[in-house]
């Protein structure tokens, strides 16, 4: 139920299509924007949330999809060998550009949570796994909240051939990760939502 989520900030964008990202918080939020990346619908948006005395600041990412349906039916076995060199290249050449995006946008997550005093949280749709230059810079120093204390393979993406962990809640040093959940049984969309609690030491 939202309605507990009394402050929100929510960014809205586009004209034909809108995309949306926000933050909801049992807390008041005390500062917000958003970080834009060159030449993507993708963006980040931050939220510093006052929790008593503590200050947090929250990011909430979605960076460049590389654009494969969950059953990838370029890929099917049954038609591989149909595939031409033309097709193949032009897959190569979409997941690439894709994988060259995702790496400014880190980059640039990066500098702007240099600047942050507060303990830092960064949650989010990555599209890129945890074996990924993507996944190191971002993550830092940062505690992944799957690897804390989640279990089995840590799905969070509907693929055809494999348990995809492409969403991610990375939790400051400070703080000690009690808890980590993927509902693999939500139906209403291709990723999985992930929870985590989280308690400042």
């Amino acid at each position: 139920d939202l309605k507990v989520y009394s402050h929100k900030y929510i960014l809205m964008e586009g004209n034909q299509i809108k995309t949306a990202q926000a933050i909801f918080s049992k807390f008041p939020i005390i500062n917000q924007g958003n970080i834009v990346f060159p030449n993507s619908n993708n963006n980040v948006v931050f939220a510093d949330i006052k929790k008593g005395k503590d200050i947090i600041r929250v990011y909430n990412m979605h960076l460049q999809s590389i654009k494969i349906s969950p059953d990838v039916t370029e890929l099917d076995e049954k038609n591989i060998d149909a595939i031409d060199q033309g097709k193949s290249q032009k897959l190569f050449n979409r997941i690439s550009k894709a994988f060259k995006q995702q790496q400014q946008q880190a980059e640039i997550i990066k500098e702007h949570k240099k600047d942050c005093s507060y303990p830092i949280i960064i949650c989010g749709d990555m599209n890129n796994s945890a074996f990924s230059y993507v996944y190191r810079n971002i993550k830092g120093a940062l505690k992944d909240s799957f690897e804390e204390a989640g279990v089995g393979f840590g799905a969070t993406y509907k693929f055809r051939y494999y348990p995809a962990r492409i969403d991610y809640i990375f939790a400051d040093d400070a703080m000690k990760v009690k808890k980590f959940d993927s509902f693999s049984d939500f139906e209403n969309s291709d990723h999985y939502p992930i929870m985590a609690t989280l308690l400042i030491e």
